[in-house]
């Protein structure tokens, strides 16, 4: 399964605390995109709830900045710049590992490999590929 989320990829925030320490919410930013991820999956797999060890691979990239030089903006296109940026790689992973609980698979806990790299573009996305682990 292969699927595109379009524009900027977002990094799981920290759940934020507030009032004393009663409760906790999911900031909006990081709900906004977990949703966005669920319904782009669900329209075009629907429920698939795939079993046993699974393998993610998730390449993120980022929209390049406007101040870029044109020598640089090439060495991003071709991959020898990358984005050593915020989001953290790992946040990124777990925004849309987690959105697909419950969806692509039962729980994120049957991910046993994962691969995820970042990359810079003109088309800021995140391309996303699931697949079941097959025994050696």
């Amino acid at each position: 399964m292969k699927f595109i989320i379009p524009g900027e990829p977002i990094g799981k925030a920290r759940p934020r605390v507030v009032n004393g320490g009663k409760h906790t919410y999911t900031p909006a930013k990081t709900k906004n995109y977990e949703t966005l991820v669920k319904e782009l999956f669900y329209y075009q797999y629907g429920q698939m709830l795939l079993e046993g060890p699974i393998e993610i691979d998730i390449k993120a990239y980022f929209k390049i900045p406007k101040s870029t030089s044109k020598k640089n903006r090439k060495a991003m296109l071709d991959g020898v710049l990358r984005p050593e940026k915020k989001p953290d790689i790992d946040n990124v992973v777990k925004a849309i590992t987690d959105s697909l609980n419950d969806l692509a698979y039962l729980d994120d806990k049957q991910i046993v490999k994962a691969i995820t790299e970042k990359f810079y573009s003109d088309h800021p996305r995140a391309v996303v590929e699931i697949k079941k682990v097959e025994a050696l």
